[in-house]
């Protein structure tokens, strides 16, 4: 009888290492299983042939991010997100790619992983393909074991970092006890990032973020959580050299593939500043939170601002605006210009602000106001004279610029 007519893998196995090897004495093929975010959760070890994308996905324990990258690119991962059937892989050499076939692991609507199998001496059949459904039919339950237990310590996990953002938990014994009961290591130094997306996070779009944050390879994410409209991350900023470079470069990597592949706009990232203390996380996080504000008020003055190190005299408002509150304070040059403004229908207010926002530069203040260069000379000459505002002064152009900003601060 021919044994290829049965269901080879309607057997019990111990692990997912022995059914990786089980899949491959049928198939004749070296396999790999991988979860949802292509960590490598099995493979088959009694067959030596390979080729480097393999290899580095053994050494790894997850599919190199070029690799991913690639077969995003190429339409093979959007495909296994949709059809339950096999897929043929062709040869991808500048990524060290070899033929394969590729089947999605479903359980009802969701991909809990994905099998890999590479052809290097044969070419799968239909019949092969049958199997190799069958085999990813089997493996089903076996994943799902796993992502329970994952989603168990995931609940236990933001439950932590919950307590870190918002300062319940400052002993720093207690903080490293949890980490290394999550089985992370503490970084000698770290930083928060927030992205702040347009609408309330959605339970697609979370599970959008929990696939690019597990497959990203080029910053260590410690912990993560989703709050409302945002998604907070403790990163490390161990070993690298530039970090607010890194930090930033990660964070618009991040917009940048959730619009590229999902169509979500309209991110704002926000990174803080780098910590060594474990017990500042909330610091950390409230830094974010205060360059969101600022973005909120100055959207097109810090449209390049996603540091709280970078703020510049927006750092400082809320304790100038506490001094304030208990001093009866008038910038003298300020309040001529605005009655000025109110009994000739004039805006020398805007054309100075524009201005000090040009850093004293006439032709591009001028091309932000849309008037001739001319024009924008007198308004500055009727500034000084009716505000008697001296613009070689710095310290008198650093208090106009300062409290123009805190007005619409205010206002805001």
């Amino acid at each position: 009888m021919n044994t290829r007519l049965h269901d080879p893998f309607k057997t019990a196995f111990d692990s997912l290492e022995e059914f990786a090897d089980l899949i491959s004495q049928v198939l004749k093929c070296p396999i790999t299983i991988e979860d949802a975010n292509h960590r490598l959760l099995a493979y088959s070890t009694h067959d030596e042939r390979t080729d480097p994308a393999r290899i580095s996905t053994i050494i790894g324990r997850r599919v190199p991010e070029k690799v991913i990258n690639q077969l995003w690119k190429e339409g093979t991962i959007p495909t296994l997100l949709k059809t339950n059937e096999p897929i043929r892989v062709e040869s991808m050499s500048e990524i060290g790619l070899g033929n394969r076939v590729a089947i999605s692991i479903w359980k009802q609507e969701e991909v809990l992983g994905f099998i890999w199998v590479l052809e290097i001496d044969k070419s799968l059949t239909n019949e092969d393909f049958g199997l190799l459904k069958k085999a990813a039919d089997a493996a089903k339950n076996k994943l799902l074991q796993l992502q329970t237990r994952k989603n168990k310590k995931e609940e236990h996990s933001q439950e932590f970092f919950w307590k870190l953002l918002t300062g319940h938990l400052k002993v720093r014994e207690e903080i490293f006890k949890h980490l290394y009961t999550l089985q992370i290591t503490p970084p000698s130094s770290f930083a928060v990032l927030v992205f702040s997306f347009d609408g309330n996070i959605t339970s697609i779009e979370e599970q959008y973020i929990s696939y690019l944050l597990k497959t990203s390879q080029h910053l260590k994410i410690m912990l993560y959580t989703i709050d409302c409209n945002q998604l907070i991350l403790l990163v490390s900023a161990n070993n690298i050299d530039q970090p607010f470079n890194e930090l930033e470069h990660f964070a618009k990597t991040i917009v940048y593939k959730m619009n590229e592949r999902y169509g979500i706009k309209d991110i704002i990232p926000i990174y803080s500043s780098i910590y060594e203390d474990y017990q500042k996380i909330d610091k950390a996080y409230q830094e974010t939170l205060t360059v969101l504000s600022i973005k909120e008020k100055f959207p097109n003055e810090t449209r390049d601002i996603f540091n709280y190190q970078k703020l510049g005299i927006y750092q400082l408002f809320d304790s100038i605006i506490e001094k304030r509150k208990t001093e009866e304070y008038e910038n003298y040059s300020l309040t001529r210009l605005y009655k000025y403004d109110q009994n000739h229908n004039s805006n020398l207010i805007n054309t100075l602000e524009v201005f000090l926002n040009k850093d004293n530069n006439i032709n591009d203040s001028a091309k932000e106001l849309n008037v001739h260069a001319n024009t924008l000379t007198y308004r500055l000459k009727r500034i000084t004279e009716i505000g008697e505002v001296n613009f070689k002064d710095p310290n008198q152009k650093m208090i106009l610029y300062l409290d123009l900003k805190l007005e619409k601060y205010l206002i805001n």
